[in-house]
């Protein structure tokens, strides 16, 4: 508060501020005490990280280093280990000064290949160009709520899965929209759209009804047969080639299902 108070100027904001800190939250319908930090994701913790480590900001910025920072999330980029070494444990001191404490868990000192900013990480291509892809802790996450959604034991139709499907694959396209790794989001768009097929299979369920719908779209009879005899092994029938044809990526398209990779055309 002292720090807001050589910031803002206005006593009613301050006192706003304070009440907001001092007030408890609310856990499964009972309000909880708390007596530091504000909650996770709050409109306000931005904001105070940014009052508060504005001096961190500025003696980066003095010691001429390279960094980046959102939030209490920083990345410092110097050229060798001993550097990083030193500016981790400066770090450290300057943290303890704000009463801050590191989180020793996350943070290290590695280079930059292996580590990630929010969501994205960086790789070297041909000409020792720098270029950004999605972490692979993010792309694990993103497939996680695909499996979710897509998941066939949901008793969902096709239109509300891939209503579900659409809006988070938009939102997620939009955020890892600086990547630059196109053949990653064409991989993912054949696994999505096979994931689909799949869900499409089981839920015509029976084998006369996956055999009649194939052969109305254009598959060959003998692909047909084979997918009605098979009608427990959902995954496997969704991958042969055939079925791109009779369930192609322009369907789930025109369904809204994004398509994630640019310039390229999907089965």
């Amino acid at each position: 508060m002292g720090k807001l108070h050589n910031r803002i100027a206005d006593p009613r904001m301050l006192r706003i501020i304070r009440r907001y800190l001092e007030a408890g939250t609310m856990a499964n319908g009972v309000v909880v005490e708390r007596h530091e930090g504000t909650p996770q994701g709050g409109p306000l913790s931005p904001l105070l990280a940014n009052v508060l480590l504005d001096e961190v900001d500025k003696e980066l910025e003095r010691r001429g280093h390279c960094f980046v920072r959102y939030a209490d999330d920083c990345n410092v980029y110097v050229r060798s280990k001993r550097a990083g070494e030193r500016v981790l444990a400066a770090l450290r001191q300057q943290y303890a000064k704000l009463r801050l404490k590191v989180n020793e868990e996350k943070s290290t000192v590695a280079r930059v290949w292996d580590r990630k900013f929010l969501g994205y990480s960086f790789w070297a291509a041909p000409g020792k160009k720098v270029k950004l892809r999605v972490a692979a802790k993010a792309l694990t996450a993103m497939k996680q709520r695909v499996r979710q959604i897509t998941n066939r034991n949901g008793g969902r139709s096709m239109n509300r899965v891939t209503e579900e499907l659409s809006a988070y694959l938009r939102g997620w396209k939009e955020y890892f929209k600086l990547s630059d790794t196109n053949r990653v989001f064409f991989d993912l768009d054949q696994w999505i759209h096979r994931r689909l097929r799949a869900v499409q299979l089981k839920q015509w369920k029976q084998g006369r009804t996956v055999y009649h719908a194939l052969q109305q779209r254009g598959a060959p009879r003998r692909v047909a047969l084979a997918a009605a005899a098979h009608t427990r092994r959902w995954w496997r029938v969704a991958g042969h080639g055939a079925l791109h044809t009779a369930l192609p990526g322009s369907l789930f398209e025109r369904l809204g299902v994004p398509r994630l990779a640019a310039n390229t055309s999907t089965h």
